[in-house]
């Protein structure tokens, strides 16, 4: 009996420390590595002399931010991301170690999620094939174009619309005097249709259609969600394999 309550004390602590460790900046960091370079190296390889047409929306508002500021440097917003988790790990004082476990759990985890949200679009498709509204019809693009475009929305759309204007849009509702449970939800309502409309603004946004915003509205409240429970880089991995799985099947996307 002492023998089976010690196995389920470890296992215990060793689901407790994968649990946060995941969360963890470091972890995040290493996670997210892969996609940040299959990313930047796809769009620099495939795009030629024009490669920020192949960059994610995101990533593009971002590199326009910086260069009205007067910074041009192509690898200087990925590598203000990578110093940004950094400082965010020593800032917190995390131990500086990662598990293999704990990687292959949270790419477990991204798949998991991504297929809840396909679950969740599929609910939604058969609610919306009871109203009279046509639903929206998605332009067909190069395949390996997609995945690359895929990996940066993963990336860029998760560190602009979670890793930064959800702590930005919940500290102004703190500003407001709204409590802190209240200012988390105004947060995460406003940031999920912000993302929602990014989609449709600019000559290479999505034709608009109530199906299809209403979906990334969801999908935005997923990922914030997601983002308060499981931490930024399951996040990004979920928003990563969602794409890929319904854009290289279905050729849409969030």
């Amino acid at each position: 009996m002492t023998q089976k309550n010690n196995s389920q004390s470890e296992l215990a602590l060793t689901e407790s420390t994968y649990w946060r460790e995941a969360r963890q900046p470091l972890a995040c960091l290493v996670f997210l590595a892969p996609l940040l370079l299959i990313y930047e190296w796809g769009v620099l390889s495939m795009g030629g002399n024009q490669p920020e047409l192949l960059r994610n929306g995101a990533d593009y508002w971002m590199r326009s931010g910086l260069s009205q500021l007067g910074f041009t440097q192509t690898f200087l917003l990925p590598s203000l991301i990578v110093v940004t988790l950094l400082l965010w790990h020593v800032f917190c004082k995390h131990p500086w170690k990662i598990s293999g476990e704990t990687l292959v759990g949270m790419f477990a985890e991204s798949l998991l999620f991504a297929f809840c949200l396909i679950v969740l679009g599929q609910m939604q498709d058969l609610v919306f094939q009871q109203l009279p509204q046509p639903t929206l019809m998605f332009i067909e693009r190069e395949s390996a174009s997609r995945v690359v475009s895929f990996v940066g929305a993963g990336v860029y759309e998760e560190v602009m619309f979670r890793l930064l204007l959800l702590p930005i849009c919940y500290l102004i509702f703190r500003g407001m005097l709204l409590e802190v449970r209240s200012s988390a939800i105004m947060a995460i309502i406003s940031t999920s249709l912000i993302f929602s409309l990014a989609h449709y603004v600019g000559a290479s946004g999505d034709q608009f259609s109530v199906f299809s915003f209403t979906f990334r509205t969801v999908a935005g409240l997923f990922f914030a969600g997601l983002f308060f429970l499981r931490g930024f880089g399951i996040t990004v991995g979920a928003h990563a394999t969602y794409d890929i799985i319904v854009g290289v099947m279905l050729e849409t996307t969030v």
